[in-house]
């Protein structure tokens, strides 16, 4: 997908990417530099494990809860031109008041050192995701197949952070500069700095399957092994959209453009499942499905058996809850609703870029191998 600069000075662009680590925050990187004329500032509270090395990059240190630290930090970023917000505060659960309070606090904080200081900014692109439309505290819609749009109501529930994130953007923007908003499915892409880290769970869990000699299993409700309840977005389509959106002044909205970010079919678990065990190695099962099998149960125990692995394999050091949440994992297997959404817009307006989801999965795998995250 071809992405053009839609500035025709030769200043450079600026970009600040706020989750500079994350899945989606790497991608952006990598991929910004690799254009001409970008100069990238990186945000994270967390130093990456394997440095990005490049003249036009820097990584700022920053909790962005702490409105100080953050004015002190960002209030020198006076050219900016491109926001990309893909993170978010994990310390309490979703749709809790103190989630909404956080996460609505670090945009604010933000956009207080930034906005004052600047003339030139052109778009700010925000990260959300499919839990736009769906309530995971009411009551379960698991059999109804729906594909949301973007112009689909927003859920019952006071304290998605979302929508705080959505309804400040507009409010401190003023009409004034155009921002947009994607919406991701279940992202896969690779890192050690994400809590909702899909393939370092999955990559985790297949690893010591082999090392221990076990049944790569799946683990959860039947209508989640066998219909499709997610969708599944690559990290790397995820930036590309972030870019195109930022970069395209006929995308551009004061109002706000939102865009389902996703692969393109939905996937079923037990279609992908096999070929995927097959990848670590894996004896495959012939029933794969286990509706007992509860991931935090079974491995939450297993650090010890982590860290034999990285020793044996002269694996980067890292500990098993950098890499592997399998709260995730369950929740995921074991999702009450459907959250499948169109990606008729982003098509529509020319972000074409599709990926097939099994093919995301084998990349990021072999990702994690190259990085030496695993074996």
């Amino acid at each position: 997908m071809g992405v053009e600069i839609s500035n025709g000075a030769e200043a450079p662009n600026v970009a600040v990417i706020f989750g500079a680590t994350g899945l989606v925050g790497k991608e952006l990187v990598k991929k910004l530099l690799s254009k001409s004329r970008w100069k990238v500032y990186g945000i994270a509270r967390k130093p990456e494990i394997k440095p990005t090395q490049n003249p036009n990059y820097h990584l700022i240190s920053c909790d962005l809860l702490n409105p100080l630290e953050t004015q002190q930090r960002l209030s020198s970023l006076q050219e900016v031109t491109h926001l990309f917000w893909v993170t978010w505060a994990s310390q309490f659960p979703l749709d809790s008041q103190e989630c909404y309070e956080q996460n609505k606090a670090m945009l604010s904080n933000a956009l207080n050192a930034i906005l004052p200081r600047t003339n030139s900014l052109k778009h700010l692109s925000l990260q959300t995701g499919a839990h736009h439309y769906v309530s995971l505290q009411g009551p379960s819609s698991g059999k109804e197949v729906r594909f949301y749009h973007e112009d689909s109501p927003r859920a019952s529930g006071d304290f998605n952070f979302y929508y705080a994130l959505e309804d400040l953007a507009k409010e401190r923007l003023g009409g004034k500069v155009a921002w947009s908003v994607h919406r991701p499915g279940v992202i896969m892409g690779n890192s050690t700095r994400t809590v909702f880290n899909f393939m370092g769970s999955l990559c985790i869990y297949g690893t010591i399957c082999k090392y221990l000699n076990l049944p790569f299993v799946f683990g959860g409700t039947r209508e989640c092994w066998e219909e499709t309840y997610i969708d599944g977005s690559d990290a790397g389509l995820v930036a590309e959209q972030h870019i195109w959106a930022a970069t395209n002044e006929e995308t551009y909205s004061t109002d706000g453009q939102a865009f389902n970010a996703i692969n393109g079919p939905s996937l079923m678990w037990k279609d992908i499942w096999p070929a995927i065990g097959l990848k670590f190695g894996l004896e495959t099962p012939t029933d794969m499905f286990s509706p007992d099998f509860v991931f935090s149960a079974e491995l939450s125990d297993k650090a010890g058996v982590w860290e034999e692995i990285v020793e044996r394999e002269g694996l980067v050091q890292t500990a098993m809850e950098d890499l592997a949440n399998w709260g995730f994992l369950d929740m995921l297997f074991r999702c009450p609703v459907k959250m499948l959404g169109s990606r008729e817009k982003a098509d529509r307006m020319g972000c074409a870029l599709r990926c097939d989801t099994l093919n995301s999965v084998m990349h990021w795998i072999d990702n994690m191998r190259e990085e030496k995250l695993i074996p």
